[in-house]
């Protein structure tokens, strides 16, 4: 059975995931009507990265046990952490244009890359 952070990590997940869905489709079958080929382009990443970091942090909690628990938890928070704000940025981007919002989308892409960092360290670091 998962420890209750890891199911909040899950069930989070499973949030950002069926948003990213939702969102990609919208980018390839109404957005072009409303926004230019770049909003398009930037909510297509947008759901691109989302999905594959969700799966991340699904894969973090379900895999904790077989890793270092804590490491893998906290790639796993990094991954939703990015998912929020490399792909809510984007999406402003592309809903609004050019905004603050441009700052953040590397803050979430950090986030995502010390997620990677942090579940390879939880695969190296023997559990106790």
């Amino acid at each position: 059975m998962l420890a209750a952070d890891a199911r909040l990590r899950v069930g989070i997940a499973g949030v950002i995931g069926a948003v990213a869905v939702s969102a990609g489709a919208f980018a390839v079958h109404g957005l072009g009507a409303v926004r230019n080929a770049h909003a398009v382009e930037l909510w297509q990443t947008a759901s691109q990265y989302q999905l594959m970091h969700a799966g991340a942090a699904v894969a973090a909690a379900l895999g904790g046990h077989l890793l270092a628990p804590r490491l893998a938890a906290l790639a796993g928070w990094l991954f939703l952490l990015g998912c929020v704000l490399f792909g809510g940025a984007l999406y402003g981007l592309g809903w609004w244009g050019p905004s603050a919002l441009g700052a953040v989308a590397p803050l979430g892409g950090f986030s995502m890359i010390l997620g990677w960092l942090a579940l390879a360290a939880a695969a190296l670091k023997v559990p106790r």
